[in-house]
């Protein structure tokens, strides 16, 4: 070929055409060079040691996921199980330690041994049940979570100390997560490059057909390839709850998309044959630098979803136009002087390299010249909230908008998307970045302990709003009574039903604190009248969609129900929906938070009652709390938010 023979000029040294080679034939790295310039020069706070540690930290699990990912797309097939297989693997093993009594070792063991199972079951319907990779993954997604709900019956289980120590940091430094983060990738690659089974992925992702008219025994080779997955799924749902000192249910939920994005992102192909472990790991970075970035930059929670769906397009678009840049530069490698990846060869995929280079840094600047998550002063305070996709929090998140503002305080708000684990992770970057202060509204109590206890050894004062913290310190708790709450909302349905009937409960997200108290208050009340009958009760996640789905489907098995307790608004509303001209009538619906649309329905006698918290009241107080405690003055260590039920008879006085 010419670019064997082809003579380097006089003069030319080989370190600068190196890099350039080296940046061109590998476009996610040099989408991560400059996602870290970018970064570094947006904030100050980010090329510090402890924040690259974080960054590290908070690519662990995703990248473990991703490692096991990258098996299944070299083999040309797709995954879209490991999150809930993690969930499940870590949940199996804390129930396993702690309600069953096994040893610790068997429950590792037994852990690894249900992620393996997954797999195997996924490559079994793969290759034998004829399934598409897609459905058959999307039916293990399924059933995993479920059965993660179904042992856990919906609430988080305490991890084993002795392995919690996976989340912990060697030296009081080095994350273990990274270093299992580090191992894992090895393996990946030893598996890839070095063994008979990586080979055959390669071989079956390029061509499965050829593959098996060589020899290769394709079926076999899936069931282990999936297997392999599940493996790694098991691992990193253990290190996950490891962070987190519990087994969430619910955790790891659109990782699997993550997961995905990553191995794609690192140079693999969705069409199989092509794929390393390198490139997985930097797609991993890449995410993780972006959210940690982003984050520093106080670029609002709604903001960064955009940035990053942007940004993992940018990406994967740079890497296409490197590949056709160089299957250009090699078509004419005969009749062209210069050889591919030559200096000078593949210019107009260099070009168009560079401009897609210019656009990921260009997205992140003016998102955050226009971003409006910050209110510039200087005191600075850092509020986690549960979720952004629930009137209740927006709500919450404008009444500490409002009074940070007027304060002339520097707040930002991150949305963790109920996800345990994206809390921890902005919590640890409010904490790397040294705010003044944190409030965090947690996605459940137990598992923000050890990111909370990360602040307190950096001095920094936390605010728990709506939601208390378990097992560290905080300086105050603001927040209504849910238990109370729940209770509330007994009484009010009790008295207008007449002590007497029917009644069926929607639940919120299983696992979350918020729906356990007020369905453990509720159910604590209505003990108190004997005449209701409580005869059905489903989960519809805090979800009006989900909440119109579920009472549709209740009302065809109990037609005579005569009333609905909602754990929110939302869902409350969404039974309205289904009701009909029920709704207000001959069926009476209480909610719970007292949102505008529930108080409209109130004020029109769709919805009879709400147990109202008054969420900007909340917001307010809890900045307030922060500002004190970051000055060192005194709060009180509870400061309750007054609830009130609210029916059509008071709602117009109620603010």
């Amino acid at each position: 070929m010419a670019t064997d023979t082809h003579p380097r000029k006089a003069g030319t040294g080989a370190a600068g055409p190196g890099l350039r080679r080296l940046l061109l034939d590998n476009g996610a790295l040099t989408a991560l060079v400059v996602l870290l310039l970018a970064m570094s020069l947006l904030s100050g706070d980010f090329l510090t040691t402890q924040n690259l540690l974080n960054v590290g930290v908070q690519a662990a699990v995703t990248a473990i996921l991703a490692f096991g990912v990258t098996f299944v797309i070299v083999s040309a097939g797709i995954d879209l199980s490991v999150g809930s297989v993690a969930a499940l693997s870590a949940t199996v093993l804390a129930w396993s330690a702690t309600s069953a009594g096994m040893p610790v070792v068997l429950a590792v063991l037994l852990a690894v041994a249900t992620g393996i199972a997954c797999g195997f079951v996924n490559g079994a319907l793969v290759a034998y049940g004829k399934l598409p990779s897609f459905i058959a993954t999307l039916a293990m997604l399924s059933i995993a979570r479920g059965l993660s709900l179904v042992i856990s019956q919906g609430s988080p289980i305490a991890f084993p100390d002795s392995v919690s120590t996976l989340g912990d940091t060697l030296g009081g430094w080095l994350p273990v997560p990274v270093l299992v983060m580090i191992a894992m990738g090895l393996i990946t690659a030893l598996v890839l490059a070095r063994t008979y089974l990586g080979r055959s992925m390669y071989a079956i992702g390029g061509n499965e057909e050829a593959a098996r008219l060589s020899g290769l025994r394709v079926k076999k080779q899936k069931l282990a390839i999936y297997a392999l997955s599940g493996l790694f799924a098991a691992v990193a749902g253990i290190v996950l709850a490891s962070r987190l000192t519990s087994a969430q249910p619910q955790a790891a939920q659109g990782y699997e998309l993550d997961a995905i994005a990553a191995v794609v992102i690192g140079g693999a192909s969705l069409a199989g044959g092509v794929g390393k472990a390198s490139g997985t790991l930097i797609g991993a970075l890449i995410l993780a630098v972006l959210r940690n970035g982003l984050n520093l930059m106080s670029v609002s929670a709604f903001w960064q979803q955009v940035v990053i769906g942007v940004v993992i397009a940018l990406a994967v678009l740079l890497d296409t136009l490197r590949r056709k840049a160089g299957s250009g530069a090699t078509s004419s490698a005969g009749s062209s002087a210069a050889g591919p990846g030559s200096p000078g060869s593949g210019r107009g995929g260099a070009v168009k390299a560079g401009l897609a280079l210019v656009c990921v840094a260009a997205v992140i600047a003016a998102v955050t010249f226009f971003n409006s998550g910050s209110s510039g002063g200087n005191t600075r305070i850092g509020m986690s909230l549960s979720t952004l996709n629930n009137p209740f929090f927006v709500q919450m998140k404008a009444g500490a908008q409002a009074e940070a503002k007027a304060a002339g305080i520097d707040l930002t708000v991150t949305d963790a998307q109920n996800d345990a684990s994206q809390q921890a992770n902005q919590l640890q970057n409010f904490t790397s970045s040294g705010v003044d202060a944190v409030i965090v509204n947690p996605v459940d109590s137990d598992a923000v302990g050890p990111a909370v206890r990360g602040a307190n050894d950096a001095d920094i004062p936390v605010v728990a709003a709506d939601r208390g913290v378990n097992k560290a310190d905080t300086a105050t708790l603001v927040a209504s009574d849910n238990v109370a709450g729940g209770k509330l909302a007994a009484k009010a349905l009790a008295d207008k039903l007449g002590g007497k009937g029917s009644i069926v409960v929607l639940q919120g997200t299983a696992g979350t604190s918020a729906s356990r108290e007020r369905g453990a208050g509720f159910a604590a009340g209505i003990k108190a009248y004997p005449g209701i009958k409580v005869v059905a009760t489903q989960p519809a996640d805090f979800d009006r969609t989900k909440g119109l789905d579920v009472m549709t489907n209740l009302l065809q098995g109990h037609p005579g129900i005569t009333g609905v307790f909602a754990e929110n608004d939302e869902m409350a509303l969404g039974a309205v929906k289904a009701l009909g001209s029920k709704a207000g009538k001959s069926v009476s619906v209480v909610g719970f938070d007292g949102t505008p649309d529930g108080l409209k329905a109130v004020g029109a006698g769709t919805l009879y009652a709400s147990v109202a918290q008054q969420p900007k009241e909340l917001g307010k107080i809890a900045v307030q709390n922060a500002v004190r405690a970051a000055e060192d003055k005194k709060v009180a260590g509870t400061v309750k938010v007054p609830v009130k039920v609210v029916t059509r008879q008071n709602v117009a006085d109620f603010s």
